[in-house]
């Protein structure tokens, strides 16, 4: 099983630590770089400023707990998406705007490769995990909006990434494609 996580900031990077125990092998794309104002709201230790997102979580869970992966710091784009993403029998997304998902989920369709989709909410009053056949993205208010900086819904962002963890867990596990809402008050499975 090879599963492989487009995006690695807030939610990828919670959902990816959280599934370091899954029988696969785990994969992170992300072209961004660590900064200062990523650590409170992101899987990312001081050490890592500076680094590559997804050579950065690559030796964090080699560092912490022995789990090897790999890591493409590139941005996912039609150009270089089949590469990235044709040998995964498991793609996710928790980038955090409309045109990197809909590459993804053009990819997803054309190639019939499960991909899985996590989003908050700007506001960060909900978020969802939703598979690709039933997920609408929904466009940024303002190209490049931030939704977690420095720390800002970090509960949520938190509980979203279990959420996306669990999701995960439980096609690896048995082939399940469950949906899940998270909100201040709820989370729904579906």
């Amino acid at each position: 099983m090879r599963i492989v996580f487009c995006g690695v900031g807030a939610v990828g990077s919670t959902a990816a630590m959280f599934c370091r125990n899954l029988p696969a092998t785990l994969a992170f794309v992300d072209f961004d770089r660590v900064e200062s104002k990523n650590l409170l709201a992101q899987a990312y230790t001081k050490p890592s400023l500076g680094k590559n997102k997804a050579e950065a979580l690559k030796a964090q869970l080699l560092s912490f707990w022995g789990v090897k992966s790999e890591a493409f710091g590139v941005r996912v784009g039609k150009d270089n998406v089949e590469a990235l993403c044709a040998p995964a029998d498991l793609v996710v997304d928790a980038f955090d705007n409309l045109a990197s998902r809909v590459v993804l989920s053009d990819f997803a369709r054309a190639a019939n490769k499960p991909l899985v989709h996590a989003a908050i909410s700007g506001d960060g009053t909900f978020g969802l995990v939703r598979w690709d056949e039933r997920f609408a993205p929904d466009a940024e208010d303002h190209a490049g909006q931030a939704t977690c900086e420095g720390g800002e819904h970090l509960p949520m962002l938190g509980a979203l990434g279990s959420a996306l963890a669990r999701v995960i867990q439980d096609f690896v596990k048995d082939g399940k494609r469950r949906d899940v809402m998270v909100s201040l008050s709820s989370v729904t499975t579906t």
